[in-house]
């Protein structure tokens, strides 16, 4: 079996000082450094010296730092997985046997065992419930996020003027049947405390938002009311000024009077961080809470498939009881990076009247919906056919990209999109043409699942800086930056208004200086390089890293079947980043492993709401 241990024993990753089981778990690359130290610590505060208990500890501080809330500790053996494309024999770690490591987990002082919240007994740090095993902070949020859910979704509908609403409706959303579903979920958004609009690209979310806007507007003004406090956010900066620009775009056209649609023109979004007021040097405590609600009478999020199970407490208890809160987003797109998949968990087989999934697709050709429709369906033999179909919009490489790799003519499509992209960016940027440089930066990206290994970002960023190196050379690229570098923010920076998942460019001035220039609402930002943190070169990106963005063609390099983390939402989010021309490369068995493999995010919020619809 393969290990970190037997690749590189100075590995920055390996526990030395760990017991021989979780050792072993962590060489394997299941557990981190970091999960071990805080597992033996807490052990060693409870007193523990049972090795099966202090294993099921460090899974559990494991959990959240992949994105699941919990660990079953009867289903983990069989579902755990690790971001490596190496052969490794998970099912040969030394396992606790399944009978009994329940109860004796149970028996552990620090752990907490029910769904009866104790108020007088010592406060614990982990809580079992059945089989899984919390940090009790997930625990009490997602009790908390489950609870508030149902209480806004039991909430008496809100009053509004029915004919005032059928008649904006029948003028923004008209009467044909391909738009009932817009129409329905426009209704929703209005006459119910909580409303869920979900679907994926393309299939008008942005627009339903602004005409929830304009609708709402219509509401106030023929109560003779204050227009609504209206607070529009997303997750990301990038996605909060994507949907703000959004929102003017359809209010130059929308059927509305002039008022209305000053009112949309004059919106703003912003982060969820900075609606809530965020803290420094706090994740997960802000400035408005259940003692200090938000002011606004409607709270509209969008991108919510990556809203944490944290994040969506911290909403629900600062929005007012009384106010409307309208959830957008994409359920088929990987959750966020951070524990918890709500959207996915709220849009599940027990979703209520309150939510709307809209499907009719208006951005991509045809090419590009069908091989996504396929994906999200978890059909694999229509996604095969897709994308073999010979759409014009739609290019399968039907090979592994690492063997690939050593047939050039292979990947020649590839290349030759890099390439040009690559040029055109360098041209402009050299130029000083910062909004042209900008625009070819989302000409093409490579997306990959991994970040290492030969289907990673680490072998592809280097592979197209090799295919450029001729036009880097020339722009100066011997030195860190240079005219047409790609960048990516990996950190937000609010003193720059930069964001995790910002892509921007490096231009020349005419003085000769070197600028990094963003695109902000509509124009460009521009920053010394020097003054920017956490950076990368971005020729190459995760998956993960592109959510939130489309790009005119996207190449995907998918990696072999065998790869743990590769599973149906993540291609779904690789195809769908495509806007005009999609580049699949990846062996048949690869894709079809994919299709038929969903993420398996640890929760226990669906089981919650669907509880409480029985």
């Amino acid at each position: 079996m393969s290990s970190l241990r037997d690749r590189d024993p100075f590995d920055v990753r390996l526990a030395r000082a760990a017991p021989a089981p979780l050792r072993a778990f962590n060489d394997a690359g299941v557990l981190s450094s970091a999960d071990v130290h805080v597992a033996r610590r807490l052990a060693a505060l409870g007193d523990v010296e049972d090795e099966a208990v202090l294993l099921a500890l460090a899974l559990a501080v494991r959990a959240p730092r992949l994105g699941h809330v919990l660990v079953d500790l009867v289903t983990i053996r069989a579902t755990v997985a690790v971001d490596t494309e190496e052969p490794i024999d998970l099912g040969a770690l030394p396992w606790p046997a399944a009978e009994g490591w329940v109860e004796r987990v149970a028996a552990c002082a620090l752990v907490g065992v029910g769904e009866a919240d104790a108020t007088n007994g010592p406060a614990r740090p982990l809580r079992l419930s059945g089989t899984a095993l919390y940090l009790d902070r997930y625990w009490r949020e997602e009790r908390a996020v489950a609870r508030g859910l149902r209480a806004r979704a039991a909430a008496p509908p809100a009053t509004v003027d029915a004919a005032v609403l059928r008649d904006g409706l029948d003028r923004l959303c008209g009467e044909d049947p391909d738009d009932a579903r817009a129409r329905a979920a426009a209704t929703v958004a209005v006459t119910h405390r909580l409303a869920v609009v979900a679907g994926g690209p393309g299939t008008g979310k942005t627009t339903t938002v602004a005409r929830i806007v304009a609708l709402l507007v219509e509401q106030a003004r023929a109560a003779r009311a204050a227009p609504p406090l209206i607070a529009l956010a997303a997750p990301t900066g990038k996605a909060a000024a994507r949907l703000e620009e959004a929102v003017h775009e359809q209010a130059a056209t929308m059927a509305v009077d002039a008022a209305v649609r000053e009112r949309l023109r004059d919106a703003t979004a912003s982060t969820l961080h900075r609606l809530l007021g965020f803290r420094p040097g706090s994740r997960s405590r802000f400035r408005h809470d259940a003692r200090n609600r938000l002011p606004h009478d409607v709270v509209i999020v969008d991108e919510t498939s990556m809203v944490s199970l944290t994040l969506m407490a911290r909403l629900l208890e600062a929005v007012r009881p009384d106010a409307r809160l309208v959830l957008v987003g994409d359920p088929g797109q990987l959750s966020s990076i951070e524990a918890g998949a709500v959207l996915g968990d709220v849009v599940g087989p027990a979703a209520g009247e309150g939510v709307v999934v809209l499907d009719r697709v208006h951005r991509f050709d045809r090419g590009i919906a069908a091989v996504a429709d396929a994906v999200r369906r978890g059909d694999a033999d229509a996604t095969i056919a897709a994308l073999g179909a010979g759409a014009g919009d739609v290019l399968w490489i039907p090979v592994d990209a690492a063997t690939a790799s050593a047939t050039p003519a292979l990947l020649a499509p590839v290349r030759d999109a890099a390439v040009a992209a690559g040029r055109a960016v360098i041209a402009a940027a050299r130029a000083g043409r910062a909004e042209e440089a900008l625009d070819a930066l989302g000409a093409f990206r490579l997306l990959c699942a991994h970040r290492r290994g030969p289907h990673g970002v680490s072998t592809w960023m280097p592979q197209v800086e090799r295919w450029l190196m001729a036009e880097i050379d020339a722009a100066g690229g011997r030195a860190r930056d240079y005219p047409g570098r790609p960048l990516l923010i990996t950190a937000n920076d609010y003193d720059l208004n930069l964001f995790n998942g910002d892509t921007g460019v490096v231009v020349a001035e005419e003085d000769g200086r070197l600028m990094a220039a963003f695109e902000r609402r509509g124009g460009v930002a521009l920053v010394r390089p020097n003054q920017l943190g956490a950076v990368d070169t971005v020729y190459a990106m995760t998956v993960h890293k592109s959510q939130g963005s489309q790009f005119r063609t996207a190449a995907v390099v998918v990696p072999p079947a065998a790869s743990r983390i590769l599973t149906r939402e993540l291609l779904y989010t690789a195809v769908t980043r495509a806007r005009e021309r999609l580049v699949v490369v990846g062996a048949e068995d690869a894709i079809r492993a994919a299709v038929a493999r969903p993420a398996a995010r640890a929760s226990g919020l669906r089981a919650r709401l669907e509880a409480a619809e029985r």
